[in-house]
């Protein structure tokens, strides 16, 4: 099997062309609105696991790597009204190469007989609208897909092995059917294509990083099974 790691809000990074789009908002980009607070350096930390990784450091806020290009929220309430050239664009400069390389490496792993399991790696705000998530670490996955519910069902057992005390959730805070990129990759390749999500709690996140303890018991985890 091989292993893909990605990591679509790596970043808050906005483009000199663009930041006017921003004017006086600057702020929101360092929330969680604008990246995934710690996933970057979680990506990092599991990379050396990898056959192949790629992550992006564009803000969420510019285009929404994890959506389908017909999806509502491609473009954020700061990017919406840009005109149609800018928009196409963000999606010839940003957008396709990143989704085409990912795409294309698994492409040419199953044409070779391999299957593929793809990890993309998020973090969640600990509170949503008054709300605190019951989780610490969150296995995304198709409930209808028997491959990815064994592997995360296994890949619990080894987070627990690692830290019994962990709060692992299946399907929380997000549903693994929802739009997004393994959503769509699923729909390319069928049963050689195993796509997960792992979500993790910013709670643990400090100046932008997780713990080491914490990336450590992800990092075994994995070991587990490549």
């Amino acid at each position: 099997m091989k292993f893909l790691l990605t990591c679509e809000h790596g970043g808050n990074h906005i483009p000199k062309h663009f930041k006017a789009c921003f004017k006086n908002r600057e702020s929101v980009l360092n929330t969680h609105r604008g990246f995934d607070i710690g996933a970057l350096d979680m990506f990092r930390a599991l990379q050396p696991l990898a056959d192949y990784s790629n992550y992006s450091e564009a803000s969420r806020l510019l285009i929404e790597l994890n959506r389908s290009l017909h999806h509502p929220n491609l473009f954020s309430e700061f990017t919406k009204a840009l005109p149609k050239p800018e928009k196409q664009q963000l999606i010839n400069n940003h957008y396709l190469p990143y989704r085409n390389a990912v795409e294309n490496t698994i492409k040419n792993w199953i044409a070779n007989g391999e299957t593929v399991l793809h990890l993309s790696v998020h973090s969640f705000t600990p509170i949503l609208n008054g709300q605190e998530r019951q989780c610490d670490v969150g296995l995304l996955y198709d409930s209808r897909r028997i491959e990815e519910k064994a592997f995360c069902v296994q890949f619990k057992k080894a987070l627990l092995l690692e830290n019994p005390e962990l709060n692992v959730r299946f399907n929380y805070p997000y549903l693994g059917k929802a739009d997004g990129f393994t959503t769509y990759l699923r729909k390319q390749f069928g049963k050689n294509y195993l796509g997960i999500e792992l979500e993790i709690n910013q709670k643990y996140a400090s100046d932008n990083q997780f713990p080491k303890e914490l990336k450590s018991v992800l990092f075994l985890a994995l070991k587990h099974f490549f």
